[in-house]
């Protein structure tokens, strides 16, 4: 399958980064792993049991591929926005017979889509362009590299029930990447938008998934609405709920992803991005690690300080606390070991739990 003109005039991204989109949370570890020499290799082997092959043979023989004689429509959808991205390659992509509302990337030799009939039946044709979209921007990133992570973590898991800590340490660890990929699906949102450039039908997407088909029911700006009362509900009891009740979720609440690609779309990175000013990728083995953290810990920080949850509120004073304390106290040990040449290097330092903290 090659890639072709999309069917209406649409803004290409020559060579785009998918550093363009990503969500500063999962722009930092995505490029600490790009950076790590070999990574994937070992990758590759640790998920020996999860055979990328066999995975696609079962697809191949339980549901229908797209291509020019099945689901034609999904077929121009999938290639456009490969051709809009400008993806190397349009990936392949399989219906299959799910009630369930929803799509999935998977693999990581040669990444593919699969989509629910559910969600064929949901959504009409620029919501699913936009679904499209945000599964060849999940593709792009490289986001399967990490589903693999998750697989062969929580395999181990249930390994090494039986030791004493064991499988709280691999609890942990899973906490961590399903934050990230909670992020990874925010990223992946903005992706959709580039792809389709619909604003309104992005927003009918998140809409739909939280209440159906009925939109002559629903309102945006009650929707959005919505979300503001969800983020400021309550007391610190209720933001101590809400942080528990999204531990076990692989994506974030509807009405926050309403929210977020709302405020994502008039920031104006998603105009600058349209005008043709975003990162390359001939340029992303150059993207700097620290420099990447350090947004992520900036992105929390905004998140926080827009966030009208009286929880979010309370953390946010104590990993302030830490990270002035540890930054004085780098400040007294660089100063004792150096004299006050270092003091420069010593404010860098205090950066540190703030971005340990937003993990």
């Amino acid at each position: 399958m090659t890639t072709n003109t999309p069917d209406r005039a649409r803004t290409r991204f020559p060579g785009i980064s998918s550093r363009a989109y990503e969500h500063p949370a999962d722009r930092s570890a995505l490029v600490a792993l790009r950076s790590l020499t070999g990574f994937d290799v070992v990758l590759r082997k640790l998920s020996g049991l999860f055979n990328e092959r066999a995975l696609r043979l079962m697809f191949l023989g339980g549901t229908v591929r797209v291509g020019e004689n099945q689901f034609r429509q999904l077929h121009d959808m999938v290639r456009d926005a490969a051709y809009i991205l400008d993806m190397p390659e349009v990936p392949e992509m399989y219906v299959r017979q799910d009630p369930t509302p929803n799509a999935m990337a998977i693999g990581s030799d040669h990444p593919f889509i699969v989509i629910n009939t559910g969600l064929i039946d949901l959504l009409d044709e620029e919501e699913l362009r936009f679904v499209v979209a945000h599964e060849v921007g999940h593709i792009l990133s490289g986001h399967a590299v990490y589903q693999t992570m998750m697989q062969i973590l929580i395999s181990l898991g249930t390994r090494l029930a039986w030791l004493p800590l064991g499988n709280i340490a691999i609890s942990a660890i899973i906490i961590g990447l399903r934050e990230w990929f909670r992020k990874a699906e925010l990223s992946s949102d903005r992706a959709g938008l580039l792809g389709g450039q619909d604003l309104d039908a992005a927003k009918r997407v998140m809409m739909k998934l939280a209440g159906g088909t009925r939109l002559q029911e629903m309102s945006h700006e009650a929707f959005l609405a919505q979300a503001q009362e969800y983020d400021a509900a309550g007391d610190v009891r209720d933001g101590l709920l809400k942080f528990l009740n999204l531990l076990p979720q692989s994506h974030p609440y509807a009405v926050i992803r309403f929210a977020e690609i709302d405020r994502w779309a008039n920031s104006g990175e998603y105009e600058r991005i349209l005008a043709g000013d975003y990162p390359r990728r001939d340029d992303d083995g150059s993207a700097s690690v620290t420099d990447e953290m350090k947004n992520a810990a900036n992105s929390y920080r905004e998140s926080w300080e827009r966030s009208a949850d009286p929880f979010i509120g309370k953390v946010r004073d104590v990993a302030d606390g830490v990270a002035s304390a540890a930054g004085g106290l780098f400040d007294r040990v660089a100063n004792r070991a150096g004299g006050g040449g270092n003091g420069g290097n010593g404010g860098n330092g205090g950066n540190g739990p703030t971005s340990g903290s937003s993990s």
